[in-house]
């Protein structure tokens, strides 16, 4: 913002609403004369589905910032993006500021002075085709989750630490891609083979050695990976070689040790280079060569574009503009010489039919491009690392093509009464082009196990004898298909033509963040939450996350981007049905039965039955001698579903279960304390004394005999419990330590400053100090127990939110150049973030500590001092607010 300021001058004032000043309004925001209208969902159904329409709580103050400015104004120029919700932002603007003054529509989509200047002399109307489209999104993202969401709360529950589960138009069809590919893994049987591989080179020039593969007998070919389907069936005829005939082959040729040259065949080759990024491509190649999620890549495009680096982030267009094709082919000719380029400018066609999306690829910024050494001391680490990606590749969309050569040969070996051949192929590139600057990355496949490493081979020619050696059998499984990582699911979604750009990092952040799917490593692991979400949706919702139908939304949606078709009607079709479309509110009154129990259930072959319940999956055993008396088996948090095969399932049923243990006699009450390995973690419980013969003396095991049915008698007192620490173990806990642990939360002493009691205990979100409703975190859980009077009061004489926990920093970094103080990364109650003693910056979702280093630290502090302090809650109630005007 500043820079624009600069850019314009004095005569203008440059403002920033900071995104959305307004959105649909929550149902308690809705005055009482509008709830039978607007009360379901903030839209008016019946009539033209009119949006309600308040401004934000904390927007109240930029509304107000933003009147004062316009009292003194002559012109108003907005300024938002260029995209769908750009113009959507400014309509809502237009909207609740009235302007009296005229006002235009400033389009840039670099932050340089040429640019802005440029933007300024050559603004343009409000484009309503533009915001009719992103209000017609908006209103159907709300009708879809609204209605779909509640049915997921009743039959599948909540997901990580209770949040909300929740349907959307785009995540549905997310969470269904990561669970078709994991029901792929699953279902997969995997095949095994064998073949032989060794070294051959001439005999009097053994350092030119070269690796051979065995790859027909007889004249038959060699089975290889990709000649099995999933169900690990041959798809054509080939040979298997067992292990026992490998080793066989193997020492034959071993005995032999020469083969001949029978064949040889050179092709030559050209590979040409990639067009300059698309947000899709941006995300997709970060994730390979950077392991940057497709939030923290647009997070730190955004920065980039800001800083005007880069031009607008969020396109569909692999176009470049002349200027930015004249810089790329000046800086490759200047960095490689004259044959880096081709006589013609190369120009990229676009797939994408979209309206919303900015006419340009993404590049570097200028008529001239900054080398990434040049920018190098101006950029944190992830700036510079994405920057010298974006410029790479843009320079290298615009270079020659790549020029090789591929030699295949074929050696004969006679051995064993057999004919076998063997290949090798080598690549050489005559000529690198645009290889010189970049090579795009490439996503794991499933058939990687049968390419043959690059290499270089010797000069060869047809009957050439050559030796051999190093002959090895070697053994080969076929593997399922690899699961999606964040790039490989960008590169889907965009394929079948689901969400856009601007969206798919959203998507992939919300299905992390409802528990649908976890990270190991970069791939993407559905959980069993995810299953059964996307079972009831199959059942029930099949039209709404059938990629097909989800693909045709977005089309239909760009359509009334480009004033194709009518934002009312279409909603219409949508919700209450036509002659193509069953209609949303049509298939949620017709719903019927949903079996909640088998919804969340999954046969685990003939084993046992995997059920998803309030506290995560487990499995259900039936007793073979008693059909009603079933078993419960914690499946453990790690392992993903296609780990949870029959057989390791029955290992997990086979394990030794751990008895309730008594550990002694509660001396203050006589009651038995007994620990307890339960489906939600091991535990303490004090318990009524039992009969002595029921306890095992060898073991200290209580023996569940099954007891005698007695009346009914008054509900006794629940019994006391308390949840071991992690750092403790059912094998090992001893009675002092499970007294304690009862006894919690422990008072530490009275404050004698202000009379009152401190105590200490372990929460949610771990140990703690408690006086009154004040509250200190504490550094281990063995100061639960050990803390004292003085050390607890010291901690309360830290600031809250500050220097406290100074010893517990995960990071330590020079001085804030603002405050002067040491930045510090620190483990908070809600996550890592980054401090310096006066100002606290959470570390954004997709970031990791070791991700953020001094550059990074105060970047983040300074964008949290520029925000300012969040606006406290009030219980005042919100004036009613008109709705926006109907639109058509």
């Amino acid at each position: 913002m500043t820079s624009i300021q600069g850019y314009l001058g004095d005569d203008y004032e440059v403002l920033s609403s900071v995104g959305h000043i307004r959105d649909l309004a929550s149902k308690k925001d809705i005055p009482a004369d509008k709830k039978a209208a607007y009360g379901k969902y903030s839209i008016d159904v019946d009539n033209g589905f009119d949006p309600y329409y308040v401004v934000n709580d904390r927007k109240t103050k930029t509304v107000a910032e933003l009147k004062r400015a316009l009292k003194t104004a002559d012109e108003v120029l907005l300024a938002t993006d260029e995209d769908r919700e750009g113009e959507a932002i400014a309509w809502h603007l237009l909207e609740v500021l009235k302007p009296k003054v005229p006002v235009k529509r400033m389009v840039f989509h670099e932050i340089t002075k040429d640019a802005i200047r440029q933007a300024a002399e050559n603004t343009r109307e409000l484009d309503l085709a533009l915001v009719d489209a992103q209000e017609t999104r908006r209103v159907l993202d709300r009708l879809y989750g609204w209605d779909v969401s509640p049915v997921l709360w009743r039959k599948v529950g909540s997901g990580r630490e209770g949040a909300a589960l929740s349907a959307g138009r785009v995540q549905s069809a997310a969470t269904r891609m990561v669970v078709e590919r994991e029901r792929e893994r699953m279902a997969f049987v995997s095949a095994s083979y064998w073949d032989l591989q060794a070294l051959a080179a001439h005999a009097d020039r053994a350092a030119e050695s070269f690796a051979i593969r065995l790859a027909r007998v007889d004249g038959a070919p060699l089975a290889r990976g990709t000649d099995f389907d999933d169900r690990g069936e041959l798809k054509k005829a080939v040979i298997v070689l067992s292990e026992s005939d490998a080793r066989a082959l193997a020492a034959a040729v071993e005995r032999v040790a020469t083969a001949s040259v029978s064949a040889l065949e050179s092709k030559p080759g050209t590979r040409s280079p990639k067009a300059a990024f698309t947000t899709s491509t941006l995300q997709q190649e970060a994730g390979r060569k950077l392991s940057m999620s497709a939030k923290h890549t647009m997070s730190v495009a955004q920065r980039l574009y800001e800083k005007g680096y880069i031009p607008y982030m969020r396109t569909d267009s692999t176009s470049l503009s002349s200027q930015a094709i004249r810089a790329a082919r000046e800086q490759a000719v200047a960095l490689y010489g004259d044959r880096a380029v081709p006589a013609n400018p190369r120009v990229y066609a676009s797939k994408s039919k979209n309206a919303q999306e900015a006419h340009e690829a993404i590049r570097p910024s200028g008529e001239t491009f900054r080398t990434p050494a040049e920018v190098s001391g101006q950029l944190d680490r992830d700036e510079q690392r994405l920057y010298d990606l974006i410029w790479k590749r843009t320079v290298a969309s615009q270079m020659s093509d790549a020029k090789y050569e591929t030699t295949t040969v074929t050696l004969a070996v006679e051995a064993d009464g057999k004919h076998l051949e063997f290949t090798a192929s080598g690549t050489v590139y005559t000529f690198k082009g645009f290889l010189e600057a970049y090579e795009e990355g490439r996503d794991e496949k499933r058939s990687d196990a049968d390419r043959a490493d690059d290499q270089s081979l010797p000069t060869l020619k047809v009957g050439d004898q050559l030796t051999t050696r190093e002959v090895e059998p070697k053994g080969h499984s076929t593997s399922p298909k690899p699961r999606y990582t964040e790039a490989s699911l960008v590169k889907a979604l965009e394929e079948k033509g689901i969400g856009r750009p601007s969206t798919f990092a959203a998507i992939i952040d919300v299905i992390l963040d409802r528990g649908y799917v976890t990270k190991r490593g970069q791939a993407l692991v559905p959980s069993w939450l995810a299953f059964s979400v996307v079972r009831l949706l199959e059942e029930h919702f099949s039209d709404l996350v059938d990629y097909d139908f989800t693909a045709a939304l977005e089309d239909d949606l760009d359509a009334i981007a480009r004033g194709e078709q009518g934002r009312e009607q279409w909603l219409r079709e949508f919700y209450f049905g036509s002659e193509n479309h069953v209609g949303l509110r049509n298939i949620v009154d017709n719903l019927g039965d949903i079996d909640a129990r088998e919804l969340n259930s999954t046969r685990i072959g003939d084993v046992a039955t995997l059920r998803f319940g309030k506290y995560g999956p487990y499995l259900e055993v039936v007793d073979p001698t008693d059909p009603e008396k079933r078993r419960i088996v914690n499946v453990p948090e790690d392992l993903a579903p296609d780990e949870l095969t029959p057989a390791r399932a029955q290992e997990l049923i086979d394990a030794p279960v751990a008895g309730d243990r008594v550990l002694g006699e509660n001396p203050a009450n006589g009651k038995l304390v007994v620990v307890k390995d339960g489906r939600f973690g091991p535990y303490i419980e004090e318990t009524d004394p039992v009969d002595p013969d029921a306890v095992d003396e060898s073991t200290g095991e209580v023996d569940d005999k099954p007891k005698k049915k007695t009346a009914k008698k008054d509900a006794a007192p629940k019994p006391r419990t308390a949840s071991l620490f992690k750092s403790m173990s059912v094998d090992t806990i001893d009675l002092d330590t499970a007294l304690k642990l009862l006894d919690l939360p422990r008072v530490v002493g009275t404050d004698p400053a202000t009379g009152e009691e401190i105590t200490a205990q372990n929460g949610r979100y771990g140990p703690y100090l408690k006086k009154g409703t004040d509250s200190r975190s504490l550094d281990t859980e063995q100061q639960i127990f050990d803390i004292t009077l003085e050390e607890a009061l010291a901690k309360y004489a830290e600031p809250k939110y500050g220097a406290r926990r100074a010893s517990s920093a995960l990071k330590e970094f020079d001085a804030d150049p603002v405050s002067g103080k040491p930045i510090k990364i620190k483990d908070g109650r809600f996550g890592a973030y980054v401090t310096d003693g006066e100002t606290n910056a959470t570390i954004p979702r997709g970031e990791t500590v070791d991700d953020v280093d001094f550059e990074r630290a105060k970047v983040l502090l300074a964008d949290k001092r520029a925000k300012g302090p969040a606006p406290k809650k009030t219980t005042r109630k919100a004036p009613a607010r008109k709705p926006a005007a109907k639109k058509k």
